[in-house]
């Protein structure tokens, strides 16, 4: 068991050594030079440790961000958060997990290998969440270890290969090509922007060739729209979270100082991400000619949400803009009629909004942009309250699944797994 835990928790849930992993294995299919196999490999790790890196630094102004609203506004609820939900699961369901998703890995290449779903899903974490999901699930309905191990392992190898399958007709408008699929399981909240984006708007009418006035052109590099915006955005949540508690979050740095320091840093770590993506890219995609030629013809990569950002960088900050404010208008009408209140989380909402908004700008410009990413960001608010219920039944409180595909799957597991034991 060690050495499993090992495998899964050291390695495949590593997105770095996953994908280099693969990106080697890639390249000796191809018989590159020796050279080329270490070159081509150690890019890619060193890329996906730059996008890691980047995110680590977004995840942490965010963290801040999120702390001064919550203080500010008064909120208390329930928290979605796929990493908190997955470390209860752990302590709970450790060695189940483990092999859900060891298992899960392996069928996901089986399924890419015999069916027409070719995507190999290497954003290893999110396996990881939806092991966890899963075997909550299961656990819940009372099932014995043995069955979770090997139904949810089945389970996950196929979601795998399905929900990119869902989001790619979406994908290729965004890429330009039917190289890369989506390897994070909001799949559907993804193609349902796209979806929105081709109904109200206009693809020629990109956030990215946007006509603004003169003194609005300096948000054309998203660097400095990046900066402006979320400097803003903390101000209001330090202003409002009040002197007191801003210098005790910041350790003594002046209460006005804090919040432009931190909505820079987190501008920087966009573009530490999308320069660790733009790094890795061009090496997995060369390289994965060898698997798809080799092992599993016609397959695709299936990578981590950020991929998409450079192909629509100001798309990312309106995506994220339009999400967390249908994040607040959710929340507040869960706190009117006195349901569950699910607390918008900057980190998720980033993630989430700003790839929703690159997926409707593709289709429908900047008003698919702004469309798409407001639904999505009320779905990731009402999904976690669906199945916090169930969660709560087995011990498991103050946090959620806050993606589309774990909730609609989580959903579906547990009563169809009710209804057939109402039968037998």
């Amino acid at each position: 068991m060690e050495i499993i835990r090992v495998i899964v928790f050291d390695l495949l849930s590593s997105a770095p050594i996953l994908v280099g992993v693969i990106a080697l294995t890639g390249l000796i299919l191809q018989r590159q030079s020796a050279d080329k196999v270490i070159s081509g490999t150690l890019k890619t790790i060193v890329g996906f440790l730059v996008f890691g890196v980047g995110s680590a630094a977004a995840v942490t102004a965010l963290d801040s961000f999120q702390v001064l609203f919550a203080e500010g506004f008064g909120l208390k609820g329930v928290l979605p958060l796929a990493e908190a939900v997955t470390a209860l699961a752990q302590e709970r369901f450790g060695t189940t997990v483990s092999m859900v998703m060891l298992i899960g890995f392996v069928c996901n290449l089986l399924v890419a290998k015999f069916t027409p779903l070719k995507y190999i899903f290497l954003t290893g974490q999110h396996n990881l969440y939806l092991a966890a999901l899963l075997t909550i699930m299961l656990k819940a309905l009372g099932v014995s270890n043995a069955v979770t191990v090997g139904l949810g392992g089945l389970m996950l190898g196929i979601c795998a290969g399905l929900f990119p399958a869902i989001a790619q007709p979406y994908m290729r408008k965004v890429t330009g090509d039917d190289e890369l699929a989506m390897g994070h399981y909001v799949t559907v909240g993804y193609a349902l922007s796209g979806w929105i984006g081709s109904k109200v708007g206009k693809p020629e009418d990109s956030t990215e060739n946007l006509k603004l006035p003169a003194w609005l052109t300096m948000f054309k590099d998203y660097v400095v729209g990046v900066s402006i915006t979320m400097v803003i955005f903390f101000y209001v949540a330090a202003i409002a979270a009040g002197k007191v508690a801003v210098e005790e979050l910041s350790g003594g740095v002046n209460w006005l100082v804090y919040p432009l320091f931190q909505g820079l840093s987190f501008a920087a770590a966009l573009y530490v991400i999308i320069t660790g993506v733009r790094l890795f890219l061009g090496e997995i995609v060369s390289a994965f000619v060898g698997i798809s030629e080799k092992l599993i013809p016609n397959a695709k990569p299936a990578l981590d949400c950020p991929v998409v950002f450079p192909f629509a960088p100001t798309a990312t900050v309106i995506g994220f803009l339009a999400a967390y404010a249908g994040g607040l208008v959710t929340m507040v009408i869960m706190g009117i009629m006195g349901t569950i209140v699910i607390i918008p989380v900057a980190v998720p909402y980033f993630f989430i909004g700003a790839t929703a908004g690159v997926f409707g700008n593709a289709t429908g410009g900047w008003k698919g942009c702004i469309a798409g990413s407001f639904i999505v960001g009320i779905l990731i608010a009402v999904g976690p309250a669906l199945i916090y219920p169930i969660m709560e039944n087995i011990g498991l409180t103050g946090t959620s699944f806050p993606e589309t595909d774990f909730n609609i799957v989580g959903l579906l597991v547990y009563y169809i797994g009710q209804f057939l034991q109402n039968i037998f």
